[in-house]
């Protein structure tokens, strides 16, 4: 499987992929905003797009698909949920569903509501895994749940999907926001050694040659899945003092979004 990730260098700083077969060269592109960077990486790498994949419905992960699909002759897929939104749909998916890219090629769907109630993320079937997150997750961080979304779903999809996956499974988020979630990190867990290392490591980095976290990554740095920190739990208390001492992870990932939903 061979991955480009394209950074469409807008203001709400989009990521689109290029998911391609190593032998026949077929493609997959997700949430494809910027057709123009699209296809031009498309046409470096000799790749030829059949899929245009939208992990979710709004603007600004739907709004090339016409025409990456006039210019391509690809079909489009998405959340079977959100079919009715996305304008000419060709699939809708579920669950369990598999997409084959070329021959090689097989990606797992799953079904992650909370950023919206019709989101999908996709997970390769390779020895070390890529997710595909689009804006359920992000490095360090996760999607907020302000237009159409649920919290409360947001946390089931964490506690029961994503925080199975394996620590060599590779993030790919629909969005460069990974300085600002490290500085969010930081102002709930102020002795988070990792984050302070991380941030210093990447805050001059190009978004168009971005670190790839994993999932270890993630468990080091990411405050959504470092729920039981006694760091995060004191911090959060100030703001909730209802929590008491003994919170459990739902309501401490629930503080945490709504605390991110203002900073």
């Amino acid at each position: 499987m061979l991955v480009r990730q394209i950074y469409a260098d807008n203001n709400l700083r989009n990521f689109h992929y290029l998911i391609a077969c190593e032998e026949t060269r077929e493609a997959m592109v997700i949430d494809p905003l910027d057709v123009d960077r699209c296809l031009d990486a498309a046409k470096k790498d000799g790749f030829k797009i059949t899929t245009i994949l939208n992990t979710h419905d709004h603007w600004d992960h739907i709004g090339g698909n016409a025409e990456m699909k006039e210019k391509t002759g690809a079909e489009i897929f998405c959340h079977a949920g959100a079919s009715k939104k996305i304008p000419d749909v060709d699939k809708g998916l579920v669950a369990g569903d598999i997409i084959q890219i070329g021959r090689q090629v097989k990606l797992n769907v799953m079904d992650t509501p909370g950023h919206t109630e019709s989101h999908i993320c996709l997970l390769s079937n390779e020895k070390t895994p890529s997710f595909f997150c689009g804006d359920t997750m992000f490095n360090a961080g996760v999607g907020h749940c302000k237009l159409g979304g649920n919290p409360d779903k947001l946390f089931k999809t964490f506690d029961e999907q994503i925080n199975k996956l394996s620590d060599e499974t590779k993030i790919y988020p629909g969005h460069d926001y990974m300085i600002n979630n490290l500085q969010f990190t930081l102002d709930r867990e102020p002795d988070n050694e990792d984050a302070k290392s991380f941030l210093k490591k990447l805050e001059k980095q190009s978004p168009h040659d971005a670190y790839v976290s994993t999932m270890k990554d993630e468990r080091k740095i990411n405050s959504f899945l470092r729920l039981s920190s006694a760091s995060i739990i004191n911090e959060l208390k100030k703001s909730f003092p209802e929590l008491g001492d003994n919170p459990n992870s739902k309501d401490v990932f629930l503080a945490l979004r709504e605390l991110r939903n203002h900073w």
